[in-house]
């Protein structure tokens, strides 16, 4: 019996995540995977992997993320905003949710919802999110998940220029 489901793809400006929701939006699958700039080479395997689990099943496909529209446009799918879907999203999966804090890989996004919905984002400085996580861990000669390792035995705490990546580039590597 054929089954409806919905696919959530996002194209950010280093990964490709997909999820395929049931008709409950219950997630029945997911994957995440860095793209290394080969956008459409990543959304192929990806999209491929989803077919071969629910190739039997009706579907509808929604794109967003920052590489989002020119990839709605090229598979001919349609596109909704990241911020609006990620709104949309806590609404529906945790009503009681204050605020949301999503870190991309160049950006950074904070959503208040007490007293109406409030909006920010950062786009003008990659400090502090995903691409600036990953400069730190190389220049620490680790991966993210290495960096908590490495805070767990912390004996200094150090001076972080918290609005500038290109500065705490210098402060990281003087660190070392």
């Amino acid at each position: 019996m054929k089954r409806l489901l919905n696919v959530g793809l996002d194209v950010g400006s280093t990964t490709v995540k997909l999820v395929v929701l049931d008709k409950q939006d219950r997630i029945i699958f997911s994957k995440y995977q860095r793209h290394y700039s080969d956008i459409k080479k990543t959304i192929y395997s990806l999209l491929s992997e989803a077919y071969g689990l629910f190739s039997d099943d009706d579907i509808t496909i929604m794109v967003t993320g920052s590489g989002g529209i020119s990839v709605s446009e090229w598979l001919g799918l349609d596109f909704i905003q990241e911020v609006i879907a990620s709104t949309k999203a806590i609404e529906t999966f945790i009503p009681h949710t204050d605020v949301v804090i999503e870190l991309g890989g160049e950006d950074a996004k904070i959503t208040y919802f007490d007293g109406g919905i409030e909006q920010r984002m950062n786009g003008t400085c990659a400090g502090g999110t995903g691409a600036f996580i990953d400069q730190m861990a190389s220049l620490l000669k680790t991966d993210a998940a290495g960096l908590n390792e490495l805070a767990k035995n912390y004996k200094v705490i150090y001076p972080i220029a918290a609005r500038c990546g290109v500065l705490q580039n210098g402060y990281t590597a003087s660190y070392k």
